[in-house]
């Protein structure tokens, strides 16, 4: 994706159009930038999960999310600009900044944003099940 020109990427709004991603923001991560900053990172970096997907993409800078394999272990996704992801509903995942310790991000949803994140343990939501299930279907 073209991260200098995201207002007006072709390619992004038919993302947006394809997945039905209605609503949209812009966050800052770093130090001068994002108020309660030490207390934000400490979260992001806690494990949890959402009931929602969580659709990233990187504008600028970098970081990391780390995400749970089928056995538990952690597998580290390095994200850059131009780089979108989505987390599906019910995966264990964290965040982290890298070195540059700065991140400028779209933050995407369905609808009306859901901040939620429930940490680990999670396992009784429908959503986790549900992706549980999918890793089990998967493998």
């Amino acid at each position: 994706l073209d991260a200098d020109n995201y207002e007006t990427d072709p390619c992004l709004k038919e993302i947006r159009r394809a997945e039905n991603y209605s609503w949209m923001d812009i966050v800052t991560i770093h130090k001068d930038k994002l108020p309660n900053y030490e207390e934000k990172i400490k979260t992001f970096y806690e494990e949890h999960l959402h009931l929602d997907d969580e659709i990233r993409y990187i504008l600028d800078g970098s970081g990391y999310f780390d995400v749970r394999d089928k056995d538990d272990k952690w597998i580290r996704i390095s994200m850059e600009k131009g780089d979108m992801i989505t987390l599906p509903a019910g995966i264990y995942h964290r965040f982290t900044l890298d070195e540059n310790n700065y991140v400028k991000a779209m933050r995407l949803f369905v609808g009306e944003p859901v901040w939620t994140a429930y940490n680990r343990p999670a396992d009784d939501f429908p959503a986790r099940k549900q992706y549980v299930k999918f890793l089990a279907e998967e493998a």
